[in-house]
């Protein structure tokens, strides 16, 4: 009779006779490999890679904006759905971005403080918490990240299928574009860079979508209170930004935060529960198999050089 092994999370012993399991299949070693199997190890959380995760950033980022704006500016549409969705704010009672834009540009410091906030911190921000989830919560990390990632994804499809002119660009309205009446820098939304961006790529507001992930996120690990109280006024300052410098709507912002739920449902699919609940730190310190995969990859083209 064939020796008895048994495998945990830190020992695995050989078998003098392989066994197959049902829906397995042996390798030239004689273990045991199955399709269960691998979908578990890619599910597993593991310590992220700084490298790889850096690049995958990097280029998930530029795929991204490829592109979003590689989408057809549909003027005429997008302006149609400006008015739509104007309209049916104005039957809702919620149509007040105009009063708001109006009020806010009113006081110069504040909304130049707003369009630089706009313009910058989109970016540091997300980054921040990306990163300070990687150092102390590496657990948790890629859960986190697959969550930011299938948000910006589902969203990509909103800006095919729904091309919409935010209110500064609406035909006949008085909403003003206040990156360009008070020329500040930074934003592609207006100004000289606005050739550089999809401008009718309004819904859903990923300000909204990536705010909202960066405050939960917090509010969902942090320990401190402070932190915690901060996360959550991260998106409420987002909301009042995008509509006082008039590049969103009340209705972009919930298309956003749908997106969000999207996301943490695809997290919870994969991982089989949401990111705060995993455990902080990783059970498999291993590489990912995906990641290893890679690695392989570039050594093998290196060798071949």
């Amino acid at each position: 009779m064939g020796e008895v092994s048994v495998k945990t999370l830190d020992t695995r012993t050989d078998v003098s006779s392989p066994a197959v399991s049902e829906g397995g299949t042996v390798s030239p070693g004689g273990s045991t490999r199955s399709p269960r199997g691998l979908l578990d190890r890619l599910r597993a959380p593991r310590r992220p890679r700084i490298w790889f995760e850096v690049l995958l950033i990097a280029l998930s980022y530029w795929t991204y904006s490829l592109i979003r704006n590689s989408v057809p500016e549909e003027k005429a549409a997008a302006l149609a759905n400006a008015d739509w969705i104007w309209d049916i704010e104005n039957t809702l009672g919620i149509a007040v971005e105009r009063s708001v834009n109006h009020a806010v540009d009113s006081v110069t410091w504040l909304i130049v403080g707003m369009n630089y906030y706009y313009a910058t911190l989109h970016f540091i921000v997300t980054i921040g918490v990306l990163v300070w989830i990687y150092r102390f919560h590496p657990g948790r990390y890629a859960a986190a990240r697959l969550v930011l990632f299938a948000t910006t994804g589902v969203a990509l499809v909103g800006y095919y299928l729904f091309p919409l002119a935010p209110p500064r660009l609406m035909n006949g309205s008085t909403f003003i574009d206040t990156v360009l009446k008070h020329r500040t820098w930074g934003s592609m939304a207006s100004g000289d860079l606005k050739h550089m961006s999809n401008q009718y790529a309004a819904m859903p507001s990923m300000h909204i979508g990536w705010s909202l992930w960066c405050g939960l996120t917090v509010f969902a690990v942090a320990s401190a209170p402070w932190a915690r109280i901060l996360g959550l006024l991260y998106p409420a300052a987002t909301l009042v930004v995008i509509v006082a410098t008039a590049n969103h709507f009340w209705l972009d912002a919930a298309g956003g935060a749908l997106c969000l739920v999207f996301g943490y449902l695809v997290s919870r699919t994969w991982y089989g529960s949401l990111p705060h609940r995993l455990p902080r730190h990783p059970l498999h310190t291993g590489p990912h198999p995906a990641s290893a995969a890679l690695l392989r990859r570039v050594r093998r083209a290196r060798s071949r050089a």
